[in-house]
């Protein structure tokens, strides 16, 4: 199961708290490859973990970039899933990677692309 923990504090009580603590697994299947947390290597803007699974590789279940793009997907399963469903990583990759999309018009355009996903919650934000 898929799980994000989320703490957004916009005025914290001290110049030492943090603002936002973020934390979420990756996945339900622990064999399946992966590359930990780290600045994209020639895009060094944008951090997160990314997927090696063939065919999904470059895919990402969570991720920021210097910008203050944040991007974080959840999975669920669904009664029939579909083995030829478009990899829902690449959800949180693109809006991460597009420099010229708000997280409104991103999901705005993703509600109406979900039927080519299996399940899935996409959450997206902009820190400015």
């Amino acid at each position: 199961m898929c799980i994000i923990f989320l703490k957004f504090d916009p005025r914290p009580a001290s110049k030492n708290a943090y603002r936002l603590i973020l934390a979420a697994n990756r996945d339900e299947f622990y064999n399946r490859p992966s590359k930990a947390a780290d600045f994209w290597g020639t895009n060094s803007e944008i951090l997160s973990g990314l997927d090696l699974e063939y065919g999904k590789e470059g895919g990402s279940w969570l991720g920021i970039s210097k910008r203050g793009k944040l991007a974080a997907i959840t999975n669920y399963m669904e009664g029939h899933p579909n083995p030829n469903a478009q990899g829902r990583g690449f959800l949180v990759s693109n809006y991460l990677m597009d420099k010229d999309v708000d997280s409104y018009s991103y999901l705005k355009k993703i509600s109406a692309e979900g039927h080519l996903y299996n399940g899935f919650n996409l959450l997206t934000a902009e820190f400015k």
